[in-house]
């Protein structure tokens, strides 16, 4: 697992805790509008410094009893194997620990759930579940996170040319329930693993309100961020 960076306060980035997050490279998906080209091209991560782990747990060391979670985020973590190893010495020291996923691997995500090692999960939807390469993938984890075994939400990057109000709506009947949260956040036009993106307005405030509107019914929990 590469370290790639450290946010060392969040207010915001774990749902009522004050946290750090932890940034891995890599990932499985590429989707072209993501934020974090660094993270994810392979010419930009060997580029791109590096945090040694012995050098991030003594700083998790030094801040126990001040920060109460730890965000994992990527790239995409679920494709490290060692990712359990991990997060089980961030449990150790104390800390509840958020994951960051796009859902592509269940299996990780059900033995992360089923040790413990996890306390709140959040998964991004990229497109309606037609559209996805590997749909089955993206459906165990959104099953596996409806369970409620585990606190959790799913959100989605409101993308211009990529979705718009029907793709939402699709999204909403594809993994709605009862006691599911669903964020939508706007797209931000900024270093973009295709640089097309970054000409690209992002949708006006009352459009999102609109969707909002439409798929509230849907959800226990629907918010713009």
């Amino acid at each position: 697992m590469i370290i790639a960076g450290l946010q060392k306060l969040t207010l915001i980035d774990y749902p009522g805790k004050l946290a750090a997050t932890v940034f891995f490279t890599g990932c499985n998906f590429s989707c072209l509008w993501c934020y974090s080209s660094e993270l994810v091209l392979p010419e930009k991560i060997k580029q791109h410094p590096k945090i040694p782990e012995k050098e991030l747990f003594s700083f998790l060391k030094e801040r126990q009893g001040l920060l109460e979670g730890i965000v994992i985020c990527g790239g995409e973590p679920t494709i490290n194997r060692d990712l359990p190893k991990f997060v089980k010495k961030v449990k150790e020291l104390g800390y509840a620990v958020k994951l960051d996923t796009n859902g592509s691997n269940p299996k990780m995500l059900k033995r992360l759930i089923d040790n413990n090692l996890i306390d709140y999960i959040a998964m991004d939807i990229k497109y309606p579940k037609q559209r996805y390469s590997k749909p089955k993938d993206i459906e165990r984890s959104i099953k596996l996170l409806k369970e409620g075994k585990i606190d959790c939400e799913f959100r989605s990057t409101v993308v211009p040319t990529v979705l718009n109000k029907e793709d939402i709506l699709k999204i909403a009947k594809w993994i709605g329930g009862p006691n599911v949260k669903y964020y939508l956040q706007n797209f931000r036009a900024e270093k973009t693993l295709d640089p097309k993106f970054e000409k690209i307005r992002p949708y006006p405030d009352k459009y999102l309100l609109n969707i909002q509107k439409a798929i509230s019914p849907f959800f226990e929990v629907c918010k713009i961020r």
